[in-house]
C-alpha cells in the first residue's frame, strides 16, 4: 500500500522525541517512583471561575456548530485585548480562532509555506516545530541561538541565513525550551529585515503572561511597519492554566485571516462555543493563576542555579520567562540524550534531552519548573550525584 508523503516528512519528528518521557511515565505505570521534569503543564489548575462559565455555558445550550473563524464574543475580546496590549487597534476581523496553538500554528504555515520554501527558525526550538514546517512540504533553516548572547536570535545569524526560497521568519518569544524574551530593539531589528526580504513573521507567544519581574516582553504587533507581515499566536493554555480546553488563536492582517477562513473550515469546521465563552471571559481578565506561576517558576530557576551551576562540572542557564531551565552536562562527556537515559535509569528523575529541541542544545537538559520546591531540590540533589559520579568514573 501507499502513503502520502507527509508521512514520511514527519517520520521520526512525533513521539520519537518524547522517549524518555514516555519511558519515565511506563516505569511511574509500573510502580517506580520517579520525579518527573519533562512536560511544560501549568502547576495550578484551571480557574474555577472558568470552569464555571464553560459549564454553565453547555447547561445553557451553548453545543451546537460554531463557525471557521471563530464565536463572534470571542474575536471581540482578542481584538480588545490586543489592542490594549499593543497599543494599537485591532479588530474582529484580524482574527481566527482554533484549538490550541498548535493546531494554531499547523494552520498559518499551511496558509504560507509549502513545497520549496524555507522557513527561518531558531535552533534550539521547540521540540514540534519541525515537524509543523515540514508537514507542509517547507524546509526548516535553523540559525542557531548561542547561550553567550542569551539564546537570542540575532539579526547578523538570520542575514546569513535568507535564500531566495526565503519566505517566513518563526519567532517564539518568550521561547521554549531556553526561556529567551526577544527585545523590542531586537523585534525592530528583525523586523527591518524581514520587510527587506518581504518574509513573513510568525510568532508564538504562548508565554506572553509568564514573563518574569524586570523583564519586558515585546511583539512584532507592537510595531506599525510590521502590520502587513505579521501574525501572533497564542492560547490560554499556559496563562490560565487549561491546556486540556484546547483553546488558541491568531491574529494578524484582516486580508490574511480571510485566506486563512477556508482552511479552517476545512479542518474543523468550526470550535466549541462553550470553550470559546470560557476562553472570552479569561481574555476578558488579568489571569488569576499567571503570578503565581511567575513567581514560583523564577524561584524555582534560581533555586537550580544555586544548587547545581559549578557542581560537578555543570552549568545552569536561567531562563527570563516561562516554566523550563537548562543545564549544560557536556562536561560529564555525554551527550543529553545519553545523560537524560543513564539519570532516569540511575537516580529515576526524568528530564528531556537537549538534542529533542535541536543540534544547537546538544549537551543539553531541558528540566520543568512545575514540580513543587521540594521535589525540585531533591532532584537537583540527584542530577548532582549522578554528574559526579560520570565525572569520577572518567577520572
Amino acid at each position: 500500500m501507499k502513503y502520502a508523503s507527509i508521512t514520511e516528512r514527519l517520520a521520526g519528528l512525533g513521539g520519537a522525541k518524547w522517549e524518555i518521557h514516555a519511558r519515565a511515565r511506563k516505569m511511574k505505570a509500573a510502580g517506580t517512583p520517579v520525579l518527573e521534569f519533562t512536560i511544560g503543564e501549568p502547576d495550578a489548575p484551571c480557574p474555577p471561575e472558568l470552569i464555571e462559565t464553560a459549564a454553565r455555558s453547555m447547561e445553557s445550550g451553548r453545543t451546537g456548530y460554531s463557525n471557521g473563524r471563530g464565536e463572534p464574543g470571542l474575536l471581540r475580546a482578542l481584538a480588545a485585548r490586543y489592542s490594549t496590549r499593543r497599543g494599537r487597534h485591532f479588530g474582529p476581523e484580524q482574527v481566527m480562532c482554533f484549538p490550541g496553538t498548535q493546531t494554531t500554528l499547523f494552520a498559518v504555515l499551511m496558509a504560507l509555506v509549502e513545497n520549496g520554501d524555507e522557513v527561518i527558525i531558531g535552533d534550539p526550538m521547540y521540540a514540534t516545530y519541525e515537524g509543523l514546517i515540514r508537514a507542509t512540504g517547507a524546509q526548516p533553516v535553523p540559525v542557531t541561538l548561542r547561550p553567550e548572547h542569551g539564546f537570542r536570535l540575532r539579526v547578523a545569524d538570520v542575514a546569513a541565513a535568507i535564500t531566495p526560497r526565503s519566505r517566513v521568519l518563526f519567532l517564539n518569544t518568550p521561547h521554549n525550551p531556553t526561556g529567551a524574551v526577544l527585545t523590542r530593539d531586537d523585534i525592530a531589528a528583525l523586523g527591518a529585515l524581514a520587510v527587506q526580504h518581504d518574509l513573513w513573521i510568525v510568532s508564538d507567544e504562548v508565554y506572553e503572561d509568564l514573563v518574569f519581574d524586570g523583564v519586558a516582553f515585546a511583539s512584532p504587533l507592537d510595531l506599525p511597519e510590521l502590520a502587513e507581515r505579521s501574525i501572533a499566536c497564542a492560547s490560554i493554555s499556559k496563562s490560565h492554566a487549561a491546556p486540556g480546553f484546547r483553546s488558541g488563536w491568531c491574529i494578524g492582517p484582516a486580508d490574511f485571516a480571510d485566506r486563512l477562513l477556508p482552511l479552517s473550515e476545512t479542518m474543523l469546521f468550526g470550535n466549541q462555543p462553550f470553550i470559546a465563552d470560557m476562553t472570552a471571559q479569561a481574555v476578558n481578565h488579568p489571569s488569576a493563576v499567571a503570578p503565581g506561576m511567575v513567581d514560583r517558576f523564577q524561584r524555582r530557576a534560581g533555586l537550580i542555579h544555586d544548587r547545581l551551576n559549578g557542581t560537578a562540572g555543570l552549568r545552569v542557564h536561567c531562563p527570563d520567562a516561562g516554566m523550563f531551565a537548562l543545564i549544560d552536562v557536556r562536561e560529564t562527556g555525554l551527550s543529553g540524550e545519553a545523560f537524560a537515559a543513564s539519570l532516569l535509569e540511575a537516580e529515576h528523575v526524568a528530564v528531556m534531552p537537549g538534542e529533542s529541541f535541536g543540534a544547537a542544545l546538544s549537551g543539553w537538559l531541558r528540566f520543568a519548573l512545575s514540580q513543587p520546591d521540594d521535589i525540585v531540590l531533591e532532584g537537583c540533589a540527584r542530577i548532582a550525584r549522578h554528574a559526579a559520579r560520570l565525572l569520577d568514573k572518567a577520572a
